[in-house]
């Protein structure tokens, strides 16, 4: 059920959902928090409407959608509510401020939040330079931000670097939960062996490449190197060992290959993770994430290489050595 309410106010936004729970048996004591996305007033709010949807099949949700349109026009309050099939697990309340409501939003959030229940933002795309400073930032428990949406993914993580603080979080750093999990499985197996140095590959505006290199150097205390594929997103990570490398190479954005000595070479799955997974998988934590912080803090330690030869770099195992 989508119910639109033109020119209205909080209170009016909030009388209605009452209304709508009372007549359709709809409850928001199932809702284990709130969700709030912050965008501008086109296609990208659908996006994540449906993105918040999907996840919130895990997590059910009040989700606020405030969308910015604007700034010139008259304040203006238009809403939306949406409930039942229309809004996956949860409900949806679309905001969309025009004029000087625009500015800020704070306001028109904060009476519709679920009562003793977590808050966590979220900016698709456009996010403020420091997102705890931000007036809807200021009001939540975790903060989400994607690098990889931004005009300049590269610049927007240095800035995620300068500004900080617990419970910021990025969706570029979600993306490599995959990555992250191989790697260290991989290190499992013998020969147990220090590992002295990494190169990490991929695409030269991928936020994603640079944090998994990031990561290395800050979890393994080790040199890491950061060179330049044409992608799709993250091409290979390399772990330098005494009697051989360990290496996966992804060349496709789909299917792995991971090689290494005393171990026969294996396909794997690293699919390149859809919003709506890496969004489900943030809304599991709500206190800080002192992986990512170190995460950030070892970018610094990275040395940028110059750009590899794509085919030399991609190239997967042979038929014969995939099991």
């Amino acid at each position: 059920m989508i119910v639109d309410l033109p020119s209205t106010t909080t209170s009016q936004v909030n009388k209605k959902m009452v209304e709508l729970r009372e007549s359709g048996g709809a409850v928001a004591l199932g809702r284990v928090l709130t969700l709030v996305i912050v965008t501008g007033d086109g296609t990208e709010t659908e996006q994540a409407i449906q993105a918040a949807n999907e996840a919130s099949r895990e997590h059910p949700a009040r989700v606020i959608v405030v969308a910015k349109g604007a700034r010139q026009a008259a304040a203006r309050l238009d809403a939306q509510i949406r409930i039942g099939g229309d809004a996956g697990a949860s409900e949806v309340v679309v905001l969309r401020l025009y004029g000087p409501l625009a500015e800020e939003g704070a306001g028109s959030v904060v009476p519709l939040l679920l009562p003793d229940a977590p808050v966590v933002v979220w900016w698709p795309n456009d996010a403020p330079e420091y997102p705890a400073k931000d007036p809807i930032g200021e009001l939540a428990h975790r903060r989400i931000t994607d690098a990889a949406a931004e005009p300049d993914p590269i610049e927007a993580l240095r800035t995620r670097v300068r500004s900080y603080v617990d419970g910021d979080t990025d969706l570029a750093w979600t993306r490599l939960t995959s990555w992250r999990a191989l790697l260290a499985a991989s290190l499992d197996l013998p020969p147990f062996e220090p590992i002295e140095g990494a190169v990490v590959s991929g695409e030269s505006d991928s936020p994603s490449t640079d944090l998994l290199a990031g990561w290395l150097a800050a979890s393994l205390g080790i040199p890491v190197r950061r060179e330049v594929h044409r992608g799709p997103g993250i091409v290979s990570a390399v772990l330098e060992r005494p009697s051989g490398n360990v290496e996966v190479v992804r060349p496709d954005g789909k299917v792995g290959y991971l090689t290494q000595p005393g171990q026969q070479d294996r396909r794997v799955t690293l699919h390149r993770r859809a919003v709506r997974d890496c969004l489900a998988e943030e809304l599991r934590r709500l206190g800080p994430d002192e992986i990512y912080e170190s995460t950030l803090r070892g970018l610094s330690d990275v040395v940028r290489g110059e750009p590899v030869d794509s085919a030399e770099q991609a190239e997967p195992v042979s038929a014969g050595q995939q099991s």
